[in-house]
């Protein structure tokens, strides 16, 4: 730990101890003074390791009489809960390959149709659509819009997603169902014929590994669909195994729903039978298309899957389907999907890792969403009218830069680093509308091509690309793609290049390409230093590179740059120099940085020399 000097030069701490909790007591242990830079010292301590889950914070007593507690939301000058508390897993860590990589999230109904597509029989549930039409968005029927997009035709455009740069591939669901997205299956043990069937899932798998790309399937263990052969036998009879697998009130018509949807009867987790099938040891639905080629599951409502009433079998369920994962290919991912707090669920020998919205996605949205102003009042006031903010029934709010990071921080410090590492960053997804229309780009469904939100969205684009995490790319988004809400933001891909936001699809490619190329922007630790209204700015750290990222945000109200000046101590920073990798240079002026204040994303890989790390 490095501890700044005080005002007049003489050392900040007099002590500094490691609080650690092991066997769920306190247990203090003193560091030891080491190095110095020009002024700060750094602070050596051992933290052991005992059980799966260790949490920690750090006491600093000032050589002022003053005292502070640094945890993972910050430095209090009072005492704490343990909630903030830094956290480490000492085993079970997610794949190594993990947080190298950049998703990419495909609906394939709208992704793209293969010649074979336009000779396919229409399913009995959907209604053919044409490609370029408009997505019914709202109402009755949103799920019978069939678009005919297929997996044959994902392997065709391939060569898109690896100009891209991206290298997973999550699809959702490509089991058969009875809608456009499938989440309501009818057998996992088939592949959709809408899609192509099973075989044309062991070609995607194939050509994708080819080139070097993952593939992430889509499970659902809370639920199956009314349809699911399953529950068609349990309400044929009553005395079956799979009359089991549910739980019925009165069989055979009234049962437990998924948010009371009898279209989405909802999985009973206490009955071993259904484990087996669903999830446990390698007969399992989850081991079979893990053998398959799929290197890992993204999992539909994992918050809710075997929580139901007073049973909550929610960890217990991660645990098992890891098991199994384990058995079948150690090297497979596991993704949660969780819309708001996941950190009771992440324990570390289960999900890997969650999507990120509440850590990422919300905060990115206060802060970048367009606004304009009340001039009599001159708050700022959002103009995406008519977009909620992510299921609150209110336009989604215009915040400053401390409420965004101090949301951040407050999420992230109730996750270990590596549950972190292997979540995703999703700037928007086929749940919610497209960023592109948060941020001002339009709300028709097509491509932002005057590039309306296009400031706003490249911000956020730098964020979702030096953050800690995977970053995901819903398919669109690096074309400039709209959506006013998730129904809408499923429009098919428009391939037509002559109709894309180019400035947008160029700066993607550069934005995955620079985090490819920079370790400390995959696998670096995260400091913030400095968070104001307008401008968010952290390091990345790792032993072999130091980068700081600083992105400045239109003030409210104002569209030229008008963000505050930051300086930085650069004896703090190690900083003897910088190297712009994006945007402007700063400023290294004596013991100053002073950093730019236009508009935009500025990006810095430091100049090491002379600095320790101490590792």
């Amino acid at each position: 730990m490095l501890v700044p000097d005080l005002a007049d030069g003489s050392p900040g701490a007099e002590h500094v101890v490691l609080r650690s909790v092991r066997d769920g007591e306190p247990e203090l242990t003193a560091a030891t003074p080491g190095g110095r830079t020009e002024d700060a010292t750094w602070w050596h301590v051992d933290l052991l390791l005992v059980n799966r889950t260790t949490r920690y914070r750090f006491f600093i007593s000032g050589t002022d009489g003053s005292y502070h507690w640094l945890n993972a939301e910050g430095l209090h000058d009072r005492d704490l809960s343990d909630a903030g508390d830094f956290l480490v897993r000492a085993e079970d860590y997610p794949p190594a390959w993990v947080p190298d990589q950049i998703a990419y999230q495909i609906f394939p109904d709208r992704f793209a149709p293969s010649a074979a597509a336009a000779e396919r029989e229409t399913p009995g549930w959907a209604v053919r659509q044409e490609w370029s039409g408009p997505v019914r968005d709202n109402g009755k029927h949103v799920e019978d819009h069939w678009f005919a997009g297929d997996l044959d035709g994902i392997i065709e455009r391939l060569d898109h997603i690896v100009e891209l740069g991206a290298t997973v591939l999550y699809l959702t669901p490509v089991f058969e169902g009875r809608s456009n997205h499938r989440y309501d299956a009818v057998s996992f043990d088939r592949v959709d014929p809408a899609l192509g069937g099973d075989e044309a899932l062991e070609r995607l798998i194939n050509a994708a590994h080819e080139r070097g790309i993952r593939v992430l399937g889509d499970l659902t263990t809370n639920h199956t669909g009314s349809g699911h052969e399953w529950f068609l036998t349990a309400q044929a009879d009553a005395t079956s195994p799979e009359a089991g697998f549910y739980r019925f009130r009165h069989h055979p018509d009234d049962y437990v729903a998924w948010w009371d949807i009898p279209s989405l009867p909802k999985l009973d987790h206490a009955n071993a039978e259904l484990r087996a099938r669903l999830y446990e040891g390698e007969g399992s639905i989850v081991a079979r298309w893990l053998r398959a080629g799929l290197d890992g599951w993204r999992i539909n409502v994992a918050n809710m899957t075997g929580r139901m009433g007073g049973d909550d079998l929610a960890n217990d369920v991660a645990r098992r389907i890891r098991a199994t994962m384990q058995e079948v290919n150690p090297e497979a991912w596991l993704l949660a999907e969780h819309g708001h707090d996941a950190s009771a669920d992440l324990v570390g020998d289960g999900w890997d890792g969650t999507m990120d919205y509440q850590g990422f996605t919300r905060p990115v949205w206060v802060w970048l969403n367009a606004e304009g102003t009340t001039p009599e009042a001159g708050a700022p006031t959002p103009v995406s009218h008519g977009l909620d903010f992510l299921g609150l029934p209110i336009n989604i709010p215009v915040l400053p830069g401390t409420s965004a990071a101090g949301t951040m921080r407050d999420v992230h410090a109730r996750m270990s680093w590596a549950a972190q590492s292997a979540s995703t960053l999703h700037l928007d997804s086929h749940d919610t509308p497209r960023f592109r229309t948060v941020v001002g780009g339009g709300t028709d469904g097509w491509v932002d091509a005057e590039g309306r939100g296009r400031t706003r969205h490249l911000l956020g684009l730098a964020l979702q690309m030096t953050m800690p995490g995977v970053p995901s790319i819903f398919a669109g988004d690096e074309l400039g793609l709209t959506g006013t809400n998730g129904e809408h933001a499923r429009t098919p891909m428009p391939w037509d290049a002559g109709v894309w936001d180019t400035p947008t699809w160029d700066a993607y490619r550069a934005w995955v390409a620079l985090r490819r190329d920079h370790v400390a922007l995959r696998r670096g630790g995260l400091r913030w230093v400095d968070i104001a209204a307008d401008s968010l700015t952290y390091l990345r750290e790792h032993p072999s590179e130091r980068i700081l990222v600083h992105v400045v945000r239109p003030s409210p109200g104002r569209s030229a740059a008008a963000a505050a000046p930051v300086t930085l101590e650069a004896s703090l920073l190690g900083v003897q120099g910088a190297r712009a990798l994006v945007g402007e240079d700063l400023a290294v002026t004596g013991a100053d940085v002073v950093l730019p204040t236009t508009v935009g994303a500025h990006v810095y890989q430091l100049d090491t020399a002379g600095w320790e790390w101490n590792d």
